[in-house]
C-alpha cells in the first residue's frame, strides 16, 4: 500500500484529499504544519507528497527545494497543490523541483488520477536505476543512475522528469513528439494537453542541454502547433 503524505495549513483540504485517497486503497496522513511535515518525511519516508504552497512562514517552494536537497528525500516524487495558477508561479513550481502541479479548486477524481500516474512512473524509474542502463544517442547520453544527461565529455544533472522527457524524445528522435503524448509517456496519464506544464519543462532543459553542449539551441526543435523534435549531432535524420 503507497503511503502518501499531504501538507497543507488548509484541514478541511486536508481532510479531503485523506479520505478519498484512503477509499482508493492508500495510506494517507497529513501535516497543517510545513515544518512538522518535514519531519514527517524524515522519521517515515512517504511514496508521494502533496504540497499546498501559501503556508505562512515556510512556503512550498522552498520546502520542496528544501526536499530536493536533502540525499535521504531527493527523488521523493512531489505534486504541488495550490491556487496559483500563472505561467510564473507554474515556473518558480517546477524550479523548486516538483514533479506535478494541481491547480484549486480542483477536481477529486483528477487528483487522483495524477497520484496514480506518478506512483507509477516512480516506480518504473526506480526499475530503471536498478538496471542502471545507458541510452545513447548520436553524442547524448543518458545516464539513469545519477538522472544526468552527457554530451560530448561533459556532464549535466537532471530533474526526474526532465530525465524521462528527455528520454522520450531520445525514443523517438528526428519525429514530432506532441504535448498529448509527453503527457502520456511521462507523466502517465490522458487529458486535455497542459501546454504551460510542458514548457516549463522543455525550457528547463534546453537550458541545462545548452550549458554542457558546444551547439546551443540545436537539439530540442519547437514544432509550432504540434509538440518538440529531438535532431542530435551525429545521427541522421532519418529521411536522409
Amino acid at each position: 500500500m503507497s503511503k502518501i503524505l499531504v501538507i497543507d495549513d488548509d484541514e478541511a483540504i486536508c481532510e479531503l484529499i485523506k479520505i478519498n485517497l484512503e477509499l482508493s486503497g492508500y495510506e494517507c496522513s497529513y501535516s497543517c504544519d510545513p515544518v512538522k511535515g518535514y519531519a514527517l518525511i524524515k522519521q517515515d519516508m512517504p511514496d508521494l507528497l502533496i504540497l499546498d504552497v501559501m503556508m505562512g512562514e515556510v512556503d512550498g517552494y522552498s520546502l520542496a527545494l528544501k526536499i530536493r536537497q536533502n540525499e535521504q528525500t531527493k527523488n521523493l516524487p512531489i505534486i504541488m497543490l495550490t491556487a496559483l495558477g500563472e505561467l510564473n508561479d507554474k515556473l518558480k513550481g517546477f524550479s523548486s523541483g516538483v514533479d506535478d502541479y494541481l491547480v484549486k479548486p480542483f477536481e477529486v477524481e483528477e487528483l487522483k488520477a495524477r497520484v496514480l500516474a506518478l506512483l507509477n512512473r516512480s516506480g518504473a524509474a526506480m526499475q530503471s536505476l536498478r538496471f542502471k542502463e545507458l541510452l545513447t544517442l548520436g553524442d547524448i547520453t543518458l545516464i539513469p543512475e545519477s538522472y544526468s544527461v552527457k554530451i560530448l565529455d561533459k556532464i549535466a544533472k537532471l530533474t526526474p522528469i526532465e530525465f524521462e522527457i528527455l528520454n522520450v524524445l531520445m525514443q523517438h528522435h528526428d519525429e514530432m513528439v506532441s504535448s498529448k503524448v509527453l503527457l502520456k509517456e511521462v507523466w502517465g496519464y490522458q487529458g486535455d494537453e497542459d501546454i504551460d506544464t510542458i514548457r516549463v519543462h522543455i525550457r528547463h532543459l534546453r537550458s541545462k542541454i545548452d550549458k554542457i553542449s558546444p551547439q546551443k539551441n540545436k537539439y530540442i526543435e519547437t514544432i509550432y502547433g504540434g509538440g518538440y523534435r529531438l535532431v542530435p549531432s551525429g545521427v541522421k535524420s532519418k529521411g536522409q
